[in-house]
C-alpha cells in the first residue's frame, strides 16, 4: 500500500517546500487568541499545511481574539442552517385513536393478534383478559408459545404496546437455555387500573400460569413499565447552542444533569471550543420537557428547537458548517491590498485544509494517537493519552508523572478533572482489567475514539492536498505563463 509509510506521522515522507514568507491572501495570518503556550507544540507545516492558494501579498490580522469573533452554524443534511430559534416543547399528546379505551376495539384487536400469533395464543390472551376483568391483581401473568424468531417477538412486543397499553410484556427463557417466549402481565399504574378496575395491580416477580420449565419466576424487566409513546419518534433532536465550550464538554454538563452517559448523545460533528456554535444533537427516548427545564441552570449553553425523529445522528451526517469570522487588529499596506485579498478568495477560493484545531491543542496531537490506533499499538496509544504533556499546567502534569512512575490508578482518577474524559475512562477500565490496553481504549466514548482516527485522516488529507497543489497547480500556472 503506497500510503503505508504515513503511519509514522512524525517523519513525513514528502519533501515540501517551506511556506512562503508572505501570508496566504485568502486566509490572512491569524494570531490565535488562545494562549500561545498551548499552540507552540504544533505548527501548520507539522500537519501538512504548506501551500498557498495565490501569490497575492495578503494581510495580517488576529483571529479569535474573542470567542464571539468565531460563529459557527451547522448545515444539516437537508441544507437547512441550524439556529436556535425556539425554546418551546412539541405537543406530545396522544391522538384520539390511540387514547381510546381498548375494550372498544377488543374483538378487532384479538383477531389481529390471532393472525400474528395463532389460535392457541389468542385463546390464552382472551382468557387472561377475562381473568383480569374479574379478578384484577389476582390474574397471574401468562406466557405465549415458544418463539425462536427474535424479529417476530419484537413484532409481538410492539403489538401489545399499540393495542393493549394496559399490559406489559417481556421475554423469558426455558430452563434448557435455548427456547424463549413472551410473558404478559397487567401493567402497574393508572392506565391498568382505569381499564380494569381500581383493584388491578401488578406484582413483580410472581409466577406465571403456563407450562413448567420456563424461568418465569424471575422479576419483571422494570423497563417495560416505561412505554414510549407510539406516535413519537424514538429520538429527541434538539439544537445545541454553546459559547466558549467544546461539544464534548457541553454534552457532559447536560448529561450529568440528566443522569446520562456522554455516549447517549448523537451528533454529526464536534464544533470549535473558542467560538459560538449551534448544532443538532439527538437523545434516545428523552422527553423534551426534561431538556428544556435545564435552560435556567445552564451557563453558556442553551437547548431548543425540539422535535422527535426516528433515527439518531452519527458523525458525518451533515452538509457542512457556515462560519462568520471577525478579524481584528488588521495590518495591511493599504485597503486596496485587503480588497485584492478578498477578491482573490471570492474568485480563486482556498485550499480546503483541516485547521490546527482538528489536531488538538496538547503537545501530543490527536493524529499521533490515531496513527497508533490504526497500527494496533494499544499500549502506545494509552501512553500518548496519559503521559505528561508540554504546555499543560504543572498540577496536571504532576498527576501524570505520579501515575507514570508509581502506577497509582486511584490517585490519578481522583485528581484528574472530569473534563479529561479519555484519561478517566482509560484508568477506570485499567483498574478493572489490569494490563488490557485494548479494553482500556474501548472505554473511551466512541465519538472521542473516532476523533483520533479522523484527526489522522485529516493529516493525510492535508499532505495530499499540499502535494496536489504543488504538483498540478504550479504546473498549470507555468503552462498559462508560456501560452
Amino acid at each position: 500500500m503506497r500510503c503505508r509509510h504515513f503511519l509514522n506521522p512524525i517523519l513525513s515522507p514528502l519533501s515540501f517546500a517551506k511556506p512562503p514568507s508572505r501570508p496566504l491572501a485568502c486566509r490572512a495570518h491569524a494570531r490565535a487568541g488562545a494562549p500561545a503556550q498551548r499552540r507552540a507544540a504544533l505548527a501548520e507545516p507539522d500537519v501538512g499545511i504548506s501551500r498557498f492558494a495565490s501569490s497575492l501579498p495578503g494581510f495580517c490580522g488576529t483571529l479569535k481574539q474573542r470567542y464571539s469573533d468565531f460563529i459557527v452554524h451547522e448545515v444539516a443534511r437537508d441544507g437547512a442552517l441550524v439556529r436556535l430559534t425556539s425554546f418551546d416543547v412539541p405537543d406530545e399528546s396522544v391522538d384520539a385513536e390511540e387514547e381510546a379505551d381498548p375494550d372498544l376495539d377488543l374483538p378487532q384487536s384479538l383477531e389481529s393478534f390471532r393472525l400474528l400469533c395463532g389460535d392457541a395464543d389468542c385463546d390464552a390472551l382472551r382468557e387472561f383478559l377475562s381473568r383480569v376483568s374479574e379478578d384484577g391483581s389476582n390474574a397471574l401473568p401468562f406466557i405465549l408459545s415458544p418463539d425462536a424468531d427474535k424479529a417476530h417477538r419484537s413484532e409481538v412486543h410492539d403489538f401489545f404496546k399499540r393495542n393493549f397499553k394496559f399490559l406489559a410484556t417481556d421475554t423469558v427463557e426455558h430452563s434448557d437455555g435455548v427456547q424463549r417466549c413472551i410473558r404478559v402481565r397487567l401493567k402497574s399504574g393508572p392506565r391498568g387500573r382505569r381499564n380494569f378496575g381500581e383493584k388491578a395491580r401488578s406484582r413483580t416477580g410472581m409466577s406465571s400460569s403456563g407450562p413448567s420449565g420456563w424461568r418465569d419466576d424471575r422479576p419483571f424487566d422494570s423497563r417495560v413499565s416505561v412505554i414510549w409513546p407510539y406516535h413519537l419518534g424514538k429520538y429527541l433532536r434538539f439544537h445545541l447552542y454553546k459559547e466558549n465550550k467544546d461539544t464534548q464538554e457541553a454534552l457532559r454538563v447536560i448529561g450529568k444533569m440528566l443522569g446520562l452517559q456522554p455516549r447517549s448523545f448523537g451528533f454529526a460533528g464536534t464544533k470549535d471550543k473558542r467560538a459560538i456554535t449551534t448544532q443538532q444533537v439527538t437523545l434516545f427516548r428523552v422527553h423534551a420537557t426534561r431538556l428544556a427545564a435545564l435552560n435556567n441552570k445552564l451557563i453558556g449553553i442553551k437547548v431548543g428547537d425540539f422535535n422527535y425523529v426516528k433515527e439518531g445522528l452519527v458523525l458525518g451526517q451533515l452538509m457542512g458548517n457556515r462560519f462568520t469570522i471577525t478579524l481584528r487588529s488588521v495590518v495591511a499596506e493599504s485597503e486596496d491590498v485587503i480588497k485584492e485579498a478578498v477578491d482573490g478568495l471570492i474568485n480563486s477560493g482556498f485550499i480546503n485544509y483541516y485547521g490546527l484545531q482538528r489536531f488538538g491543542s496538547a503537545s501530543v496531537p490527536n493524529h499521533l494517537i490515531g496513527a497508533a490506533l490504526l497500527r494496533g499499538e494499544w499500549r502506545n496509544a494509552v501512553s500518548l493519552i496519559l503521559d505528561p504533556r508540554e504546555g499543560e499546567c504543572d498540577d496536571m502534569n504532576g498527576v501524570r508523572e505520579h501515575y507514570k512512575e508509581h502506577g497509582d490508578i486511584d490517585a490519578a482518577i481522583s485528581n484528574f478533572p472530569r473534563r479529561l474524559i479519555a484519561e478517566r475512562a482509560i484508568l477506570q477500565r485499567l483498574k478493572k482489567y489490569p494490563g488490557n490496553y485494548l479494553q482500556a481504549l474501548m472505554a473511551i466514548p466512541r465519538t472521542l475514539r473516532l476523533m483520533y482516527v479522523h484527526s489522522y485522516q485529516s493529516y493525510l488529507w492535508n499532505h495530499a492536498a499540499s502535494m496536489r497543489v504543488g504538483s498540478y497547480v504550479c504546473g498549470l500556472s507555468m503552462l498559462k505563463h508560456f501560452s
